[in-house]
């Protein structure tokens, strides 16, 4: 295999950065880097705390308002592999631009929404524009630092970014939402998105593509976008009609088939969307069902600790954003710090050790009641849960990417963001699920009153901590025994720079 990740023996000699016109600029790009997936990262739950107010500007049912978010998702997780190998094919700062002018005009129509039709439509083609935006992004990344100290620096920040991005939304949707409207929760992402564009502009260089490139792979792209799309919108699904619906269970198993049938035709086609070599490598299969898994988690905290505070402390919307603030700083704390040793020993201790942590965050969870405080029984799960995420995920998404040629660097990244969202999807509905029959089954037999709904609220949040923490604990035993032991291998050859 030509992309192994590790190496038995140190690196001769250090990468030589001659042909990298980006390394002189590499830690400005960093910053416009990070700022995208900032944009991209809050984008999944800042809506979510501007949800209530804009039903009630816009007037659409409940029903209705699952679609603010699934539509996004189905978008953004479905055409992540056709962005990928976009950015590959065509290049990866034409994308990373186009990804980022497309999302900023999406967000301005969204903000300007008259009706619950155009603010579905804007949030449709954020997700799309995102899955152009992402992956270049990350591949930019992977491709601009090769030296194997600045690079686990790099991916520390990345990670850190990408764990707390969705409690930054949180905060700066309760902010704009209680300070200024909803619409701003859309407004927003138009000047952060134009910096993006003006720094990338500036100082990403376009190079020259390859004379004949490979051709895109549709029957690939066609089975793998259809799959996805049939086996996010069953799990949306789920949220909403339950696991025995009889769209649900359609929805899932078409998915899975055109997946698996995705993996066939990789198999035999010339140039193949998704290469499976990249998926079935050791380190970077553990490194990507780790950010998976990553995503099932958070979700658990982000979603049902947002209701916990929220509905059962009665915190206002800019309060309960605040209250995640120790989880991201946790994140950053061991994200950024612990970049040196990741880079010395390698991902596989820290995933175990930072999952193992995320598990018992969750667990403190799980042992809330009605009369909890913030300080006792909140924060040190806050504090916990965010080293331990922030001690998984940097290396995950470096290890997930490294090795690869540059042909590839962008579907790889693309494949890291679609095990994320797939974590994501999979976690709304069955954490959701698990949510709901435990508030059912604690009103089984008593009298609906609101005394009794609160204890099943609770109930339903506890079962779902519960959850969380066996699926990081379980997360870790797995994803530690599948991650090689030792340090990757930064191969200066693996992925020149290949901006394009």
């Amino acid at each position: 295999m030509t992309d192994t990740l590790v190496v038995d023996r140190p690196q001769a000699t250090p990468p030589d950065h001659a042909d990298n016109p980006h390394h002189a600029t590499r830690w400005l790009i960093l910053g416009v880097i990070a700022l995208a997936q900032l944009i991209v990262v809050l984008d999944a739950t800042i809506v979510n705390i501007a949800l209530p107010t804009a039903q009630e500007s816009l007037g659409f049912s409940n029903d209705n308002r699952q679609w603010i978010v699934t539509g996004y998702a189905l978008a953004f997780g479905s055409l992540l592999l056709l962005g990928g190998r976009l950015s590959d094919l065509v290049g990866r700062k034409p994308m990373f631009i186009v990804g980022l002018i497309g999302f900023a005009a999406a967000s301005a129509i969204g903000g300007a929404a008259q009706n619950f039709e155009m603010l579905v439509s804007a949030r449709v083609a954020q997700g799309i524009f995102g899955a152009l935006l992402a992956p270049a992004a990350l591949s930019l990344l992977t491709v601009t630092f090769t030296d194997a100290a600045e690079r686990a620096k790099a991916f520390a920040i990345f990670g850190a970014i990408s764990g707390g991005g969705g409690a930054i939304g949180l905060m700066l949707g309760g902010a704009l939402t209680e300070y200024l409207s909803w619409r701003w929760c859309l407004y927003v992402n138009v000047p952060l998105a134009a910096l993006a564009v003006i720094g990338g502009t500036l100082l990403l260089k376009k190079q020259a593509r390859e004379e004949n490139p490979p051709k895109l792979d549709i029957p690939g792209t066609a089975v793998v976008v259809a799959g996805l799309v049939s086996f996010v919108y069953g799990l949306a699904n789920a949220e909403s009609d339950g696991w025995s619906s009889t769209v649900t269970l359609v929805c899932v198993a078409v998915g899975l088939a055109l997946l698996a049938l995705f993996a066939v035709i990789e198999n035999r086609v010339h140039n193949p969307l998704l290469p499976l070599h990249i998926i079935w490598d050791r380190t970077r299969g553990g490194s990507f069902l780790t950010v998976a898994i990553i995503g099932i988690g958070l979700f658990a905290v982000f979603l049902f600790l947002t209701y916990y505070v929220s509905l059962t402390l009665g915190y206002t919307p800019l309060k309960t954003g605040f209250a995640f603030i120790p989880m991201i700083l946790g994140i950053m704390a061991t994200a950024t710090g612990f970049s040196g040793v990741v880079a010395r020993i390698g991902p596989k201790i820290p995933v175990f050790a930072g999952m193992l942590l995320a598990s018992f965050g969750l667990v403190l969870f799980a042992q809330l009641d009605l009369d909890s405080t913030y300080a006792a029984n909140i924060l040190p799960g806050l504090i916990i849960t965010g080293l331990g995420v922030g001690l998984a995920m940097a290396p995950a998404f470096s290890a997930a990417t490294s090795g690869v040629d540059a042909e590839h660097a962008g579907v790889a990244s693309a494949a890291v963001n679609t095990f994320q969202q797939i974590g994501g999807s999979i976690g709304t509905a069955v954490l959701s699920a698990f949510a709901a029959t435990a508030a059912s089954n604690y009103l089984a037999g008593k009298t609906p009153n609101p005394h009794n709904q609160a204890l099943a609220a609770m109930e339903s949040y506890t079962t779902v901590f519960w959850w969380g923490a066996g699926i990081f604990a379980v997360g870790a035993v797995i994803c530690g025994l599948l991650l090689r032991p030792g340090p990757i291998a930064v191969d200066p050859d693996a992925a020149p720079v290949l901006a394009h």
